[in-house]
């Protein structure tokens, strides 16, 4: 079996400017439930982050707290 390759340099797209605003506005659309994907996943872990300071890092470093 032989494989022709072959190589392909695209120089121009031509695209009327109504079909490009159209496509832009879907972009912007379906970026919608992207962008709250992702302000819900960084808030839960900034609340992870914001819980390990409550809980004392002596828990984790084997350190007890002592207060003088």
């Amino acid at each position: 079996m032989t494989e022709d390759r072959r190589e392909v340099v695209v120089t121009d797209i031509k695209i009327p400017f109504w079909s490009m605003v159209v496509l832009m506005v879907k972009w912007a659309i379906a970026a919608i439930p992207a962008v709250i994907i992702l302000m819900i996943l960084a808030a839960l872990f900034s609340m992870v982050l914001g819980m390990i300071p409550a809980t004392g890092w002596h828990h984790y470093w084997g350190m007890s707290r002592t207060w003088s």
